[in-house]
């Protein structure tokens, strides 16, 4: 009996078919785009997958955070969830729920936002000048492959009009 060798922790099954590339593209509509064109065929579409490769972190500056700004962000935050607490816990009232509920989600809105402005200047004065910006983070591959097993790829080129990828034959995974 030969063992074989598994990856402990790995949640990713491993391939039983090994898979190439169809076509590679640079943004991921395309990607689905070439899958949707795939589906409205008579094509065994559970053999294909789009790939992200060669990921990047991404972080764009959205503008400045001076104190203003950050008691702005922690009110609206302090707001919404004071308005859920006290939204939920009128609900409780066995007389008017509804009027209870009204009553102390409006208060909610008006503590929980003054309690996260207090929190988030706290938080922005706490940093000392470091790290004075908004900005929003991602990963992003640099391209997408649709791939497809070994015995549908030819199949998914000529679906596709995908003859020009055929020097990319290389083994995705």
């Amino acid at each position: 009996m030969v063992e074989q060798p598994t990856q402990a922790g790995s949640t990713v099954a491993p391939q039983e078919h090994p898979r190439q590339v169809v076509k590679s593209f640079t943004r991921y509509r395309d990607a689905e785009n070439a899958v949707d064109q795939l589906a409205s065929q008579p094509f065994d579409i559970e053999r294909i997958a789009i790939i992200g490769s060669e990921l990047q972190f991404v972080e764009e500056v959205k503008g400045r955070l001076n104190r203003g700004v950050a008691a702005a962000q922690g009110a609206a935050g302090g707001a919404l969830a004071g308005a859920l607490i006290g939204w939920i816990l009128g609900l409780f009232d066995l007389l008017h729920p509804i009027i209870t509920g009204l009553v102390l989600a409006l208060y909610g809105v008006v503590l929980g936002a003054a309690a996260g402005a207090v929190a988030s200047l706290v938080c922005h004065a706490l940093r000392g000048g470091r790290r004075d910006f908004q900005a929003s983070s991602a990963l992003r591959p640099r391209h997408y492959d649709v791939v497809a097993d070994a015995a549908v790829v030819e199949r998914a080129r000529q679906l596709l009009g995908a003859h020009d990828t055929a020097p990319f034959q290389r083994e995705a995974g």
